[in-house]
């Protein structure tokens, strides 16, 4: 059975609602990265970069097992072992890839760095708020071109595209986003909201999910030089 190991994230969530809308059986190993169960041995021994989501599959390639991280690529193996999520007409599947790696190089990063200086940092640094707030806008209007074009992010079939970008566009209140000035973002965002895979992969350790202020003990291992040991 597959195990998917993960937490409550926009980056966990993509693996939760790929595995849900596959239909794939698997199994749950939460990884607790407030408590720093992202360096446990057990959990380095299938990811290096300590970061999660990672799969273990024991039926991989050649019926070998494979274990993998980085949640782009592990959409992509996915999709293409189970033979769904990604266009199977060779440009549509460029244009898949290509949309998947703009979250990843694009929306997760930047996404991710307004929510640290705005939320976490501990000093106040105007230049990176502006920064990041300005570049989340940007990539907003990117999205809004293209799904006014568009019906989902590959064209007009659902993928791992629409997969990948979904769980960080939630909540954009958290970034000053108003979806009224992106309708087309808004009409997708509210087209794949309504999926049940999708809002039973969100649901998958929702009740784990960080309520209130960040503890000492969390920013340190989040933020702190724990981060950075040798292991």
């Amino acid at each position: 059975m597959l195990e998917v190991w993960s937490w409550p994230t926009p980056n966990g969530h993509k693996v939760h609602i790929a595995v849900e809308e596959l239909g794939i059986p698997y199994k749950l190993v939460p990884v607790n990265i407030g408590k720093g169960e992202q360096f446990r041995p057990e959990f380095l021994a299938i990811t290096p970069n300590h970061r999660i989501p990672a799969i273990v599959d024991p039926e991989g390639p050649g019926g070998k097992p494979l274990s993998l991280f980085e949640s782009g690529a592990i959409l992509i193996y996915l999709a293409e072992k189970h033979g769904r999520l990604i266009p199977r007409d060779p440009a549509a599947r460029y244009t898949c890839l290509q949309w998947l790696m703009f979250q990843m190089g694009g929306v997760g990063p930047m996404f991710g760095q307004y929510g640290h200086f705005h939320n976490y940092a501990p000093e106040d640094v105007p230049y990176a708020k502006t920064r990041y707030a300005n570049e989340v806008r940007r990539l907003h209007g990117v999205l809004e071109k293209r799904l006014a074009q568009a019906k989902y992010l590959a064209g007009e079939e659902y993928s791992i595209a629409d997969i990948a970008t979904f769980p960080w566009l939630r909540f954009p209140e958290r970034r000053g986003i108003d979806f009224n000035e992106f309708p087309s973002v808004k009409r997708w965002f509210a087209t794949i909201e309504a999926r049940p895979a999708v809002q039973r992969g969100v649901a998958i350790l929702a009740d784990n999910q960080r309520r209130g202020t960040m503890t000492d003990a969390e920013r340190e291992v989040l933020f702190g030089a724990t981060q950075f040991a040798k292991r």
